[in-house]
């Protein structure tokens, strides 16, 4: 079985999960986040190096006030709870945590704990966990045009010298995802590392993120494994 070095996942389906146990829509991202901290022991002993998760993209900003500070609320618990309770663990692991997007958009404590564990974490290259937050493509890709523009403006960059790879290394992230997977049973890429994902395998579930179990991931990456990857040839 050929295992994919880099999974992305668009962790869909929260709110759904909750309305089918009568719930509060937004009690289901409690749900979601528990099953993050499963995801990534299943990725470890399945030999995944690396995975993007679409957390919360620009967009979900417009979500009611009531949702996004639940949301906000659990992003603060679990990134605490990776600095605190398991910084000994990615030690170990060696897991580099990233996160990527326009994270400045985010409240500042929430911010403050993001770049800790960025800053704790950024010489592991065991494995990596890349966190989109407040993440849009369209967003990210121009957000890297002025970068560039910046750099040419600067004299540190000739316009004649740019193409496929300095773009992508001003990009939040340049790594390629083999395999992207959506849960939700939508069947959009909606705004996903649209550089990136050139040529990513996608498989769309229809079950929602709480509900994702590590046979679905087994299943995914032997779907994978089956697929000729052409790259255009």
């Amino acid at each position: 079985m050929t295992i994919p070095k880099h999974i992305g996942i668009i962790l869909d389906g929260n709110r759904r999960f909750a309305k089918k146990l009568m719930m509060k829509p937004w009690m289901g991202h409690e749900w979601g986040a528990q099953k993050v901290e499963k995801l990534f022991d299943w990725c470890k002993e399945l030999g995944v190096k690396e995975i993007t998760l679409y957390a919360f993209s620009i967009q979900n900003f417009n979500r009611p006030k009531e949702e996004f500070d639940y949301l906000m609320n659990i992003f603060k618990k679990e990134f605490n709870r990776l600095l605190n309770d398991e910084i000994i663990k990615l030690e170990k692991d060696k897991v580099r945590i990233n996160f990527i997007g326009r994270i400045w958009k985010f409240p500042e404590d929430i911010q403050d704990i993001m770049k800790k564990l960025m800053y704790k974490t950024k010489d592991y290259n065991n494995y990596t966990v890349n966190f989109a937050m407040a993440y849009g493509g369209r967003e990210e890709v121009l957000d890297a045009v002025k970068r560039i523009g910046e750099k040419v403006k600067n004299g540190k960059l000739d316009i004649n010298e740019i193409n496929e790879e300095i773009f992508s290394e001003n990009l939040y992230m340049d790594h390629e995802p083999d395999l992207i997977i959506r849960t939700g049973g939508e069947k959009r890429t909606s705004n996903f590392l649209i550089w990136q994902s050139w040529y990513s395998e996608w498989l769309f579930l229809e079950k929602t993120w709480p509900e994702f179990e590590k046979e679905d991931l087994i299943k995914a990456i032997e779907d994978f494994s089956q697929r000729e990857r052409r790259f255009g040839k």
